[in-house]
């Protein structure tokens, strides 16, 4: 199959085979969203100029394509995009992929709704520093499925105590959404050079890479 790129202006648009992606600029109509979403703010340390927008086909949990979209730094637009290719191509399936803008810039409602995503403004949990996230290099991804557990084993969200057991169990698209160490999610973001929160030692985040 051949692969072809167009770019129009500030946008790349590539296609392969079910795959679509499009990469831009952040556009008026994009931050007007982040902005009233309370994703990012005045004070942020990333400016807008360096973000970039993306919309990727992914496989959801009914096993049909869908559209999602993304915000991650210009500098990892080109690679996150390959690699969410790849997760396609895999047949990994991710719930839903929205902007965190569309919950308020909330991570929890973010995750009670088992939502993809990636640039959001905030302090890094538990702590009072920026998190990766607001540098648009971190993703969390179907955080349900991969939820953050605490030092002291704590699981904030109750439909995720399901996965705290880290086996594949069924053959069902959440099953196989679940990321263990092994699985080609997990290595393919580490062939990128990001971090697997599920590698941590201290407490766990499964759902978390960052570069």
């Amino acid at each position: 199959m051949v692969r072809i790129f167009y770019t129009i202006l500030t946008v790349t648009v590539a296609t392969f085979a079910g795959f679509e992606s499009q990469v831009s600029q952040i556009t008026p109509q994009i931050e007007q969203r982040m902005v009233e979403g309370d994703s990012w703010r005045t004070g942020c340390p990333v400016p807008l100029r360096d973000l970039r927008y993306l919309r990727i086909t992914h496989i959801n949990f009914n096993g049909e394509e869908q559209m999602g979209e993304l915000i991650v730094h210009k500098e990892v637009s080109a690679e996150v995009t390959e690699i969410f290719e790849a997760l396609y191509k895999a047949g990994y399936p991710i719930n839903k992929m929205r902007l965190v803008s569309d919950y308020k810039g909330s991570d929890w409602q973010s995750i009670e709704s088992d939502n993809t995503s990636a640039f959001n403004c905030r302090a890094a949990t538990g702590s009072k520093k920026w998190s990766k996230h607001s540098y648009g290099k971190a993703i969390d991804i179907n955080p349900i499925e991969n939820p953050y557990i605490s030092r002291k084993g704590h699981i904030s969200h109750k439909a995720s105590e399901i996965y705290r057991k880290r086996v594949h169990q069924k053959s069902t698209y959440e099953d196989r959404a679940v990321l263990l160490n092994s699985d080609k999610a997990v290595l393919l973001f580490k062939k990128y050079g990001w971090e697997w929160g599920g590698d941590w030692s201290d407490v766990k985040d499964y759902q978390h890479f960052s570069k």
